[in-house]
This record gives structure tokens, C-alpha cells and sequence, in this order.
């Protein structure tokens, strides 16, 4: 069952932030780690739901991020700056990507897009959130354990819809927190979103896919329990699977990755002209993933 509402989901975990975009508390009795950063505009929603939920801000000691793209770190700087104690968690590759300048534009710059886009744009000028070279923290990498008040949260690398992309599982709770890397439950499908090398992001979907999960927890959309939660990862290889034909179809059709990308945005927005992305950033996913199947293609 897919549950888009912010709230409990189960003992010890509650989801916070909004349908587009959330994030995870992960509680103990003497610490808790928040669990992806969200869309920067969501500050304003996690500080009124800590106080609606009664979750204690001051317990939160630690913070993952499972990928350094603009939708999943916004609250970040907000917090560390708030609580300079705050313990960040991140791949190698990801704080490499957190300090460059432009990336750190990028993150600003969309940040500010899709809150304007969403009505939102007076959170970011109430706040700061802008990204800036203050914000550092820890490197974990595959098979990594950071312990949250004794519960065991394992680290594995999932690279593919990120270059920098971690999920994260709970063993103990059978709860798997794939960001992107495991693909996005939007309506009553999954996208897959392959972005820096869609060859590679299938090959994290098989790497995920071996373990047991009663609760799916996604970064866009909410979480997933039950018989769903544990098929989710299946759906999503058999998603992507589509996709990759779909994309080598239309790169094969037209002969132009431009060409391909705007049939293929097109399609998707004539499916689901709600989703929640805007048309640019769309396309420019689509634009690179299309370049990494056409790279595969004209080698072969």
C-alpha cells in the first residue's frame, strides 16, 4: 500500500516534509537521524510538524543524505546551521559534488525554481537555505554502519540515477530507504530515473532487490508498506527495463538525442501532467539518461 500522508509510519519512524518531496525521522530514546534533506521550501512544513508530532529537534543528532541533487539536500543547510553539532552523512562522492561551485549554483538556483514553481518561493526568502561551502561531514561508503541509538542503519552504494547515490536499509525493521535509486512511486507506477548512467542504476535495482523490505520509505511520494513494499524494487527493474527500450526505440527513430528527448518528455507529461517537476529539469534527465543509451548504442 502506497501512503502519501506526512506522519507515524511505524514505531520509531515517522515521515515528514510533503507528498512531492520528504524525509525520515528515525528515532531512538536517547538519538534519532533525519534521513534525506528534501525540497528547501519544506523547512516551514518539518519545524510545524516536529511540534505537531511532538518529534524533539534537539534529539536529532544525525543526518543522511542519499544523494546530492537539489531535491534531496534543501533542508540541510538550514538544520547544520541551526544545529552546528549535527552529524552529516554522506558518499565521497557526494561531499566532492557539494563543494564544487557550480554544483552549489545548480542547487540553489533549481531550488529556487521549483519553489516558485510550487507557490512556495516566500519560505526560501524567509529562511536561509542557500548551499554554501559551511555545510561538511562524515563519508560512508558500501557497507558502512551508522548506529542510531543501537539500531543498525547498513550503507550500500547504488550509483546510477546519481554518480554519488547510497540507499540505506534497516535490517531490524526490514525498511529500505532507496532515495531515487530504487525509483520514484508516483501515482500507482514507478519512474526510473537513471540519470548519470542508466546501466549502472539497473544494476543497483539488482543489488537492492535481494532484500527483504516491509516498508519502502521514498524521497518523492511517500512510503510503501506490505506486499508492495516487497515487490516495488521487481516493479521497478521491470519499469526500467521498458524505459531503456522505449529510449533506444525513439534515439533509434529519430537519430538525435534532442529529437528523442522531447518525444519522450512529452509522452510523460501527456501521461501525468501533475508531476511534480518542472518541464526543463524533466528534460534535462531524460537528456541525460538518452546520452548514456545512445553512447551504448552507437558502440555496439
Amino acid at each position: 500500500m502506497r501512503i502519501r500522508k506526512v506522519g507515524k509510519v511505524r514505531d520509531n519512524l515517522w515521515y515528514i516534509g510533503r507528498e512531492e518531496s520528504g524525509a525520515y525521522i528515525l528515532e531512538g530514546s536517547e538519538e534519532s537521524m533525519m534521513i534525506s534533506g528534501g525540497l528547501s521550501y519544506l523547512v516551514s512544513d518539518i519545524l510545524q510538524q516536529f511540534e505537531k508530532f511532538r518529534i524533539d529537534e534537539h534529539k536529532i543528532k544525525k543526518l543522511l543524505i542519499l544523494h546530492a541533487h537539489f531535491d534531496h539536500v534543501g533542508v540541510v543547510p538550514f538544520l547544520k546551521r541551526r544545529c552546528p553539532d549535527l552529524q552529516v552523512y554522506a558518499s565521497q562522492r557526494a561531499w566532492d559534488v557539494l563543494r564544487m561551485p557550480k554544483a552549489i549554483d545548480t542547487i540553489n538556483s533549481f531550488s529556487r525554481l521549483v519553489a516558485e514553481m510550487m507557490g512556495k518561493g516566500d519560505v526560501l526568502r524567509a529562511y536561509d537555505l542557500d548551499w554554501r561551502n559551511d555545510v561538511s561531514g562524515v563519508v560512508v561508503m558500501e557497507g558502512s554502519v551508522i548506529d542510531v541509538d543501537g539500531r543498525k542503519v547498513t550503507i550500500y552504494e547504488t550509483p546510477g540515477h546519481s554518480s554519488c547515490s547510497i540507499s540505506a536499509y534497516v535490517n531490524d525493521m526490514k525498511t529500505l530507504f532507496s532515495s531515487d535509486g530504487g525509483g520514484i512511486p508516483f501515482a500507482d507506477i514507478s519512474i526510473p530515473l537513471g540519470n548519470s548512467n542508466f546501466s549502472q542504476f539497473q544494476q543497483s535495482l539488482e543489488k537492492l532487490a535481494s532484500l527483504v523490505v516491509d516498508y519502502h520509505c521514498a524521497d518523492h511520494y511517500g512510503y510503501i508498506t506490505g506486499e508492495e513494499a516487497g515487490q516495488f524494487i521487481a516493479q521497478t527493474i521491470h519499469i526500467a527495463q521498458q524505459l531503456r527500450t522505449e529510449m533506444e526505440d525513439a534515439y533509434r527513430r529519430t537519430g538525435n538525442v534532442d529529437q528523442a528527448v522531447a518525444a519522450l518528455v512529452a509522452d510523460l507529461y501527456r501521461k501525468h501532467p501533475d508531476y511534480f517537476m518542472s518541464r526543463k529539469i524533466t528534460a534535462g534527465i531524460y537528456g541525460q539518461m538518452i546520452k548514456h543509451i545512445a553512447k551504448v548504442m552507437d558502440e555496439k
